[in-house]
């Protein structure tokens, strides 16, 4: 099922506008530079398209909007560790214990709460949150007193900023993404800036460590854990005559993934070619990038993203 522009009424811009999208509670947001979707579910953004671009985050044309189950695209939120818990570091492997764990953490299918919103000129402002005081069964195994939060700004640009405040009286260590979709014209049109010269985990081979010799241009089928990174990567699109800026706050490591042909085939919520259209680029900590709480200690995650013409 997919969303589009007759399922729902034009209104003033800017403006916030709750909708559902099948099963989900989403919230549409619009302003005089762009739109955007968001699931209340997960606290995931779906799609996020600035007027006269192309839309700057992919969603799969196969997305259910199922309640319990995540949506294939856009920015789900990957916490309090990433991808299989047993790769993740011992000290956040630590925290959790039992039962079948999901890769990408706890709280991709767990509805938050709406905070606060406001409107100010042309400047949209979400705060959604998984208060200290949840009672979801997937997260009651956690320190008590953890919060975690997602402010989400639309501007002239997309703001993410992911803050978990450690308000238990025990040590913390997570790992976490803002796992970004990135829609492209044709991945063979796209290379990705700011990676020559940084070290990588290969995770198809082995996990082995090696260092990209050039701007990243995928090829076949990619996975892999960049490392020490500086705090802007840009993804350049010939096809669409774009960049989009990927500007990242506190984090210095970010995940590339694209399934290619075979692996795409065995996705759910995913079309056989859609491999074509997307590129992963998720601003994390992840590995050594890990993230450690003090009590009464928190870290905001976040990423800003920018869509402009190619000079």
């Amino acid at each position: 099922m997919s969303l589009t522009e007759s399922d729902v009424a034009p209104l003033e811009i800017p403006h916030i506008q709750q909708i559902e999208v099948n099963q989900l509670q989403c919230l549409r947001v619009q302003n005089s530079r762009g739109e955007l979707l968001l699931a209340l579910q997960g606290a995931q953004v779906l799609r996020y398209q600035p007027h006269g671009q192309e839309p700057l985050i992919w969603l799969s044309d196969e997305a259910a909007f199922e309640a319990g189950h995540a949506v294939r695209g856009g920015i789900p939120v990957c916490w309090p560790w990433f991808g299989d818990l047993m790769r993740n570091p011992p000290q956040v492997q630590a925290l959790h214990s039992g039962g079948r764990l999901p890769a990408h953490g706890l709280v991709r299918s767990i509805e938050w709460t709406l905070q606060e919103s406001a409107i100010e000129g042309d400047r949209v402002r979400l705060l959604l949150a998984i208060p200290a005081t949840t009672d979801s069964p997937s997260l009651r195994h956690l320190p008590h007193g953890l919060e975690l939060l997602l402010e989400i700004v639309l501007d002239d640009r997309l703001h993410l900023n992911l803050t978990t405040r450690n308000g238990s009286e025990q040590h913390l260590a997570l790992t976490q993404a803002l796992h970004s979709y990135f829609a492209v014209s044709n991945i063979i049109n796209v290379t990705v800036e700011g990676l020559e010269g940084q070290n990588y985990i290969e995770t198809l081979e082995g996990w082995a460590e090696r260092q990209q010799k050039r701007d990243l241009v995928v090829s076949s089928e990619t996975d892999r854990i960049y490392l020490d990174l500086p705090p802007r990567l840009t993804l350049r699109d010939e096809g669409w005559n774009r960049r989009i800026h990927i500007d990242a706050r506190g984090s210095t490591s970010a995940v590339v993934w694209n399934p290619w042909v075979s692996k795409a085939r065995r996705l759910s919520q995913f079309a056989d070619d859609a491999w074509q259209h997307m590129l992963c680029i998720e601003t994390a900590n992840v590995m050594k990038d890990l993230v450690e709480l003090a009590p009464g200690e928190e870290h905001t995650l976040g990423v800003t993203l920018t869509g402009e013409p190619l000079a």
